[in-house]
């Protein structure tokens, strides 16, 4: 029996922050180390960071991302590590897995399947290595190495790589590999977040470790790396079918490892038992690389048994708690590595600011629960106002700052519901009376044009005047303290362009760009009686729940809700659903709703998918102006990562008339 005790690390990396990757790198070496590991894979592109776009086509990326390879080479003597980086190999740049043997490099593995589509632009910038191919690349010192679709003879102990995206495809390399001997596949990713998406790779991790008759070790990246995408960590190790360690998501912690002792014997006979297994018995092993390697009488188990999965994991409320866990890892990464003093929210006491409000506070809870007071203080230690003793609400106080802006239009309502939140959470609550400046501006427009302004002809200006003259002043708080105000709208209103530009579109960060109402008006109810597994709910959101969403802009005698002036939320979100992500023309859109709504008319379902489409179509600028917002699905509108749209376009008149006749006829 050959038991080897391997681990999976995932790592909180900064694209091009050399010394913070580095050092991080090696502390995860060392704990592997420490916990008798003997094989360890780190994610994709470790060493730069994933998200370095553009700067890949550097030559100080390439040579700075070889220089840390080298400076870490010494931590691995006596075990066998992976790490990522770019190579460029004859004026290709090739994604590739470096593999360390006790102190030096043996070989390069190049990724074959490069990630495309939607949020990943790895064509823009890799090549992909054709299969069967090795050959010879000279290091910056002058060492040939192998590259290429290579597999190693590590000390009797085959090991072969599938790089995140070549797991994904149907022609997945595991096969080949399978078919030459290799008993153990490294995968190295960079897996963003999305919902759901846990259980997909758990699929391709276990299958494959079925599949092929290998052990399986999946590393991810952890944390918000470059500012849009979350890693969500949750190493997995399978072996014959089976999961046996899966590692914690959404940690604060700057890495994990997760080990579990595989039985190199026991998938060798799996295979030998697989009457469908044909091993590749031609005989050149062109694409093997061997390395003596003494294995080290390493612990054959753990030192301590892999924890279970939480229970939220398999709770009826996931998505409520990824939504929690992905955006308050975000917000505290963005934090820190923006440098900023903490988080401005313009507070309204409606549904979206005080969605952002308590994420954020939720936030510096989780990280403080996680981490301890000294692990705050270590990872926040460039504020300038921490405070000596860290508790939740104190915490929250030094780093929260949220303000009511109040217009003749304001109601009473609203204001106490941001001043109950405020204090439920802990934040520096402002109440700024902007009357005044709103009315500066009408006095002014009104001399200038010779008339007054009213809500006959001048109903959407004037709404929108009031939402901007709340930009200025929350800015100003903002930048006083260096912090980072946070935008309030969410994706349902980015779809229609249901927010006022310069208005509460303001901020650097759009946290909720990414979701759609509905599901907000859910979570919020779940925050207020349940809450998040290991926390606790917020009561106070009772006063916010309770409210229909108001954008609050005309004169209260109007009684504007957001759903007046647009269509139900939940209807909404289905029409986007199936006009963006599905991609269907307006009448099938229709006929879907028609089957999906049974309880609007025709008529009025005409009128609110015309109403969708009009809408879309018009407002791309506004979704090009939206401050970064966070990757939670994989049919989010973000046109930098996913979804592209042009500006200026035909708006489906043709389609929109061919609606019209067709609702007509059944009205």
């Amino acid at each position: 029996m050959k038991q080897i005790h391997v681990a999976a690390a995932v790592l909180n990396q900064t694209p091009l922050d050399w010394r913070h990757n580095t050092a991080n790198i090696r502390r995860a070496i060392q704990a592997a180390r420490a916990g008798d590991i003997a094989i360890l894979c780190l994610p994709e592109m470790c060493l730069t960071g994933y998200g370095c776009e553009d700067a890949f086509h550097a030559t100080n990326t390439h040579q700075r991302a070889w220089s840390a390879l080298q400076e870490l080479l010494p931590e691995t003597r006596g075990l066998v590590v992976s790490f990522g980086l770019p190579v460029l190999h004859q004026n290709g740049l090739f994604n590739c897995a470096a593999l360390a043997v006790d102190g030096r490099l043996v070989g390069l593995v190049a990724k074959r399947f490069l990630a495309g589509d939607g949020i990943h632009y790895e064509p823009r910038w890799f090549k992909p290595w054709p299969a069967g191919v090795r050959d010879e690349f000279t290091a910056p010192d002058g060492t040939v190495l192998p590259i290429g679709d290579i597999h190693f003879d590590v000390g009797g102990i085959q090991i072969g790589f599938e790089i995140c995206e070549d797991a994904w495809v149907a022609n997945r390399p595991g096969a080949a590999l399978a078919a030459s001997g290799v008993d153990l596949i490294l995968n190295p990713s960079a897996s963003h977040f999305a919902f759901g998406k846990l259980e997909v790779r758990k699929r391709f991790v276990i299958e494959g470790s079925r599949a092929f008759g290998v052990s399986y070790i999946y590393a991810n990246l952890l944390g918000n790396e470059a500012g849009r995408a979350i890693y969500d960590g949750g190493a997995l190790i399978a072996s014959g079918g089976k999961l046996i360690a899966s590692g914690p998501r959404f940690s604060f912690q700057d890495f994990q490892i997760t080990g579990a002792v595989i039985d190199v014997d026991a998938t060798r006979m799996s295979q030998a038992r697989t009457a469908s297994f044909k091993p590749d018995l031609t005989g050149d092993n062109k694409l093997q690389v061997k390395t003596p390697f003494t294995w080290p009488p390493a612990a054959l188990e753990p030192k301590a048994k892999p924890a279970a999965a939480p229970d939220w994991e398999t709770s009826a409320t996931l998505k409520e708690e990824e939504f929690l866990r992905a955006e308050a890892l975000a917000l505290f990464d963005y934090l820190r590595k923006s440098r900023s003093q903490g988080f401005v929210v313009s507070l309204s006491g409606g549904a979206d600011s005080a969605a952002v409000t308590c994420l954020v506070a939720l936030s510096l809870e989780m990280a403080l629960a996680e981490l301890g007071a000294d692990g705050i203080k270590a990872k926040l230690a460039h504020v300038r106002q921490l405070p000596e003793k860290i508790t939740p609400k104190n915490l929250a106080a030094a780093l929260l700052t949220t303000a009511y802006q109040a217009t003749a239009n304001s109601g009473a309502v609203t204001r106490a519901a941001a001043r109950t939140i405020a204090a439920a959470v802990g934040a520096r609550h402002l109440e700024l009376e902007v009357e005044p400046i709103h009315q500066g501006y009408l006095r002014a427009i009104e001399s200038a044009l010779g008339r007054k302004l009213d809500w006959q002809q001048d109903d959407l200006a004037l709404q929108n005047i009031q939402a901007r003259v709340r930009s200025p002043g929350i800015w100003l708080l903002a930048n006083l303290n260096n912090s980072l105000l946070l935008a309030t709208s969410n994706r349902s209103e980015a779809a229609v362009g249901y927010a006022t530009m310069d208005g509460d579109t303001s901020g650097g960060l759009s946290p909720i760009a990414g979701i759609d109402k509905a599901f907000l008006r859910q979570w919020l109810r779940w925050l207020e009686t349940a809450g998040p597994a290991g926390l606790h709910p917020v009561p106070a959101l009772q006063v916010v729940n309770a409210q229909a969403p108001t954008a609050e802009l005309r004169p209260p005698a109007a009684h504007q809700t957001d759903e007046d002036d647009l269509m139900p939320y939940e209807l909404l979100d289905a029409i986007e659903r199936a006009a963006i992500r599905d991609k269907r023309a307006p009448v099938e859109v229709f006929q879907v709703m028609r089957n999906d709504f049974p309880q609007f008319t025709a008529g009025q379902l005409g009128l609110w998918v015309e109403r969708f489409f009009r809408l879309w179509s018009r407002n791309q600028w506004k979704r090009e102006r939206y401050a970064p917002s966070f990757h939670l699905d994989d049919e989010n509108l973000d046109p930098k990562t996913w979804c592209r749209w042009p500006i200026l376009s035909g708006g489906f008149e043709q389609e929109l008339a061919e609606l019209k006749q067709l609702v007509a006829g059944l009205v």
